[in-house]
């Protein structure tokens, strides 16, 4: 069975364009808006990797990476995020050190986000 992945951030047309990169590659890509929604799928299904944007509204990234890990410790997640209006790049920083296996800027790169995915479901680098 192909790894499932949930993807979380606010913006629909990044949910859609990594959809439209990872499941060629034989994923199983799941969609949540916010933290919120995205817990009630991590609970309700067997999630390899999370894909997870840091500002979003209702339930931002870092307080849902935290509580992922509570629940589930060998997780896979990348925190991505572009710094919103005022550059906080920093935050991808943060992310690591509350648990992020990996942090992408963006825009994202197409051939390190899928390399990257790779890396951490199979253990593999292209």
């Amino acid at each position: 069975m192909s790894a499932q992945i949930l993807v979380v951030d606010d913006e629909e047309f990044v949910r859609q364009a990594l959809r439209h990169v990872l499941e060629p590659e034989g994923y199983v890509v799941m969609e949540a808006p916010h933290g919120g929604i995205a817990m009630e799928l991590f609970r309700k299904h067997s999630i390899g990797l999370v894909i997870i944007d840091l500002l979003m509204p209702e339930q931002e990234g870092l307080e849902t990476i935290l509580m992922m890990r509570r629940l589930s410790p060998q997780v896979k997640i990348i925190a991505i995020s572009g710094g919103g209006r005022f550059g906080m790049t920093y935050l991808l920083e943060v992310a690591e050190k509350l648990g992020a296996n990996r942090t992408l800027p963006k825009p994202l790169d197409r051939q390190e986000l899928v390399a990257t995915v790779r890396e951490l479901l199979t253990g593999e680098a292209l």
